[in-house]
C-alpha cells in the first residue's frame, strides 16, 4: 500500500472508527481520543507492517486494543481513588433487535462486558460479517455469536430502563460558560484573548493542535474571518460545553461543539470539534 493511499484510509475511516471506540469507552469526547491515539500507532506501524491484506480491519483491530488500553487506564485510575468500577452485569437469553443496537446510547454500551460490546458495536452499528469482527477481535467466530447472543439481549433490557440521571451544573460554572458565549457572539474577541493561560493548549479536532497564548490568540482570529456559528451554553455528556449552530438555520441544530478547562479563573484548554462533526452522533447535549 502506497503512503498516499494510506494516509486516506485514515481519513475516510475517521469517521467509522470513532462510531466505534465511543461505543467502547461510553463517551464521544474519550471515544476521539482513543481515535488519536489508535491512529498515531497505525501511523507508527505502517512502514513495518509488510502487506496488509485487509487494510480496515488491521486498523479496526488496532482501534479496538487501544479501546481496551484506555479501559484499562480507566478502570486503573478508579481504583486509584476509590470509585465504583464498571458494573458486570448478568447475561440474559431472549435475542434482541438488532436495531436496538444502533439507536442505544454511548453510556449504555460501557454497561456490556468488552467483548460483547466489542462485537455488538462491531456487526450491528458498523455491519461488519461475523468473519470480519472475529479478524479484528482475534477470536473465534463461535464467541462472537456467543457475544453478540448476550449483548443484544443485555441492550433491550437497558434500553427499557429508565433513565434517572439528571446532570447538574454549579451557577458560577453556568455564569462562566453563560459569559464566554455571550463575549464570542459579540465577536469580543479581545475580552476573549485576555483569558487565555500563558501556557493554554488548542485542539481543533481533526486538524490541528496548538500551545501557547501567541499561537492559541489566531484561533479566535480565524472565527472571526467567519459567521456560520453562534455559540450557546449547554451541556454535552454532563459536561460545560459551548454548542454551536449556524444563525441561518431555523432549527437550530447544533453542529458541534467546544469544549473549555478553567485554572485558576484562565482558560487553559480549548477542544473544538468544528471539523470532527462526526463527534455528534451519539453525543447527549443540552441547553442552559
Amino acid at each position: 500500500m502506497e503512503r498516499d493511499v494510506f494516509d486516506r484510509l485514515l481519513a475516510e475511516s475517521r469517521p467509522r472508527l470513532h462510531r466505534y471506540c465511543a461505543r467502547m469507552v461510553g463517551s464521544a469526547f474519550d471515544g476521539e481520543d482513543v481515535v488519536q491515539e489508535a491512529l498515531a500507532k497505525a501511523t507508527e506501524a505502517f512502514p513495518t507492517a509488510g502487506p496488509i491484506d485487509r487494510p480496515e480491519s488491521w486498523l479496526f483491530r488496532i482501534a479496538h486494543n487501544a479501546a481496551l488500553d484506555a479501559l484499562r487506564r480507566r478502570k486503573r485510575q478508579a481504583a486509584l481513588r476509590s470509585d465504583i468500577e464498571l458494573a458486570r452485569l448478568a447475561d440474559g437469553g431472549a435475542a434482541a433487535d438488532a436495531r436496538v443496537a444502533a439507536t442505544a446510547s454511548l453510556a449504555t454500551f460501557l454497561r456490556l462486558p468488552a467483548t460483547q460490546r466489542s462485537s455488538v458495536v462491531l456487526m450491528d452499528v458498523l455491519g461488519h460479517s461475523l468473519s470480519e469482527a472475529a479478524e479484528i477481535l482475534g477470536v473465534s467466530i463461535a464467541a462472537i455469536k456467543a457475544a453478540l447472543h448476550r449483548a443484544r439481549e443485555r441492550l433491550r433490557d437497558l434500553a427499557n430502563a429508565p433513565d434517572s440521571t439528571v446532570p447538574r451544573l454549579a451557577a458560577a460554572e453556568r455564569d462562566r460558560l453563560r459569559h464566554y458565549a455571550d463575549r464570542f457572539n459579540a465577536r469580543d474577541f479581545d475580552a476573549l484573548r485576555d483569558l487565555l493561560a500563558e501556557d493554554v493548549r488548542l485542539d481543533m479536532v481533526n486538524r490541528r493542535r496548538l500551545k501557547g497564548r501567541k499561537d492559541v490568540s489566531l484561533y479566535f482570529t480565524k472565527y472571526g474571518e467567519i459567521f456560520d456559528w453562534r455559540f450557546a451554553p449547554g451541556l454535552a455528556e454532563g459536561r460545560p460545553a459551548l454548542l454551536v449552530n449556524d444563525p441561518a438555520d431555523g432549527a437550530k441544530t447544533i453542529g458541534y461543539v467546544v469544549l473549555l478547562d478553567w485554572k485558576n479563573g484562565q482558560i487553559a484548554a480549548i477542544r473544538d470539534f468544528r471539523l470532527a462533526t462526526y463527534v455528534m452522533e451519539g453525543l447527549i447535549v443540552s441547553r442552559l
